[in-house]
């Protein structure tokens, strides 16, 4: 008899979303910080040297570990170019409408060059049940971790509350670290998160969507 196909939502580790706070089926916690941008490139040569000084002394502070995720989407920007042509065409000032029709021009030609991409910019802060012995130690954690595989941990909301704590200190930590790096932080909020992950998980969904 064929093995059956597991559904969509098992394989999602995601268990739920609570307080702007990421759970999954193992037990373990997550915070997802936006992260905003800076043009590497046009800094100079001593701007660059400091800005990898600085990520390299706010990584080594850290004793835990961090993932960074970038989220790479292909821009339709029809819609957005239609938006412009009505624009311009409502313009009086005939040297605007020129320069309008020329900076349309110019993105005509450049999506049908190249794809046009939207970045952005994740970091995520974990908190692991195991990083918090019970009182039968650390092992008895750990191999309660390791055996949920195949089901669900739930948190009472005393542990949760705790966990929730201590991940929260170390959300603060890559706050002020990366502030330091000129870059501009938040914390995603319930509502953005199921959006990001409904969008991760749906990639062909969220594509037709746009080119609506």
């Amino acid at each position: 008899m064929p093995t059956p196909t597991p559904s969509t939502q098992q394989l999602v580790s995601i268990r739920e979303i609570r307080d702007n706070i990421v759970l999954l089926k193992d037990g373990s916690i997550r915070a997802i910080i936006e992260v905003s941008a800076i043009n590497f490139e046009l800094r100079s040569e001593d701007e660059q040297i400091a800005i990898i000084q600085n990520f390299q002394k706010f990584i080594n502070s850290l004793d835990f570990p961090l993932q960074i995720c970038i989220v790479s989407r292909k821009l339709f920007i029809d819609n957005y170019l239609k938006l412009a042509v009505e624009a311009s065409g409502q313009l009086d000032n005939e040297l605007l409408r020129i320069q309008a029709s020329e900076y349309i021009k110019f993105i005509t030609e450049l999506s049908s060059l190249t794809n046009i991409m939207s970045k952005k910019f994740y970091i995520t802060v974990p908190f692991y049940i195991f990083e918090s012995p019970t009182k039968t130690g650390l092992f008895q954690s750990v191999k309660s971790a390791m055996g949920s595989a195949s089901g669900t941990i739930q948190l009472s909301d005393e542990k949760f509350a705790i966990y929730q704590n201590q991940l929260m200190q170390r959300a603060e930590l890559v706050f002020g670290g990366l502030v330091g790096l000129g870059l501009r932080t938040r914390l995603m909020e319930k509502d953005e998160l199921v959006k990001v992950f409904y969008d991760l998980y749906n990639p062909a969904i969220r594509t037709a969507e746009e080119k609506k």
